[in-house]
């Protein structure tokens, strides 16, 4: 019996290596690399959307712009001096029908940076009551060298690593 727990044993563990193998080895998924951008609505039903000004005859109310993902797409860096961008790939949804992004606004400390992403909603509008998921494509300023980092987005932090590309 005690042969059979540990044969048992050696098998879970090895088919439990296989298969982190595998996921280690899959390849990204086209959303994760750099430079892939889906216009109109994606597979996943969410509108890519751009900051477009506000009306000039409006008055509108701000606030921070909710989201529920952030991907952060590094550049393939080819050696161990080179630079690159970034850009964040961030999915939301607009709480109803009449907010929309207002803003971003980004400062760099280091190896820390801090965006801040607001939305408007025009005020005293009566607006139906609906999710209307978004996506939204942030190229981070400036370069980003191999290293760590830190993205504060809307006082959540994300952090995030440069390293050099295999491929």
């Amino acid at each position: 019996m005690h042969k059979k727990v540990l044969s048992t044993t050696y098998f879970i563990l090895l088919g439990s290596m296989a298969i982190s193998g595998c996921i280690a080895l899959s390849p990204l998924k086209p959303e994760d690399e750099f430079g892939h951008r889906e216009d109109g609505v994606s597979v996943d039903g969410r509108q890519t959307i751009m900051i477009s000004p506000p009306d000039g005859t409006t008055e509108y109310r701000f606030f921070d712009a909710t989201y529920e993902s952030v991907t952060i797409r590094p550049a393939k860096i080819t050696n161990s001096t080179a630079t690159g961008q970034v850009e964040v790939l961030i999915k939301g949804s607009f709480p109803d029908a009449c907010s929309e992004l207002h803003n971003v606004v980004q400062q760099r400390a280091g190896n820390l940076i801090l965006v801040t992403l607001t939305m408007r909603r025009p005020g005293g509008a009566v607006c139906a009551s609906v999710l209307r998921p978004y996506r939204y494509y942030l190229d981070l300023e400036g370069e980003y060298g191999i290293g760590s980092y830190s993205l504060k987005l809307n006082e959540l932090s994300h952090p995030f690593v440069v390293r050099v590309a295999t491929q």
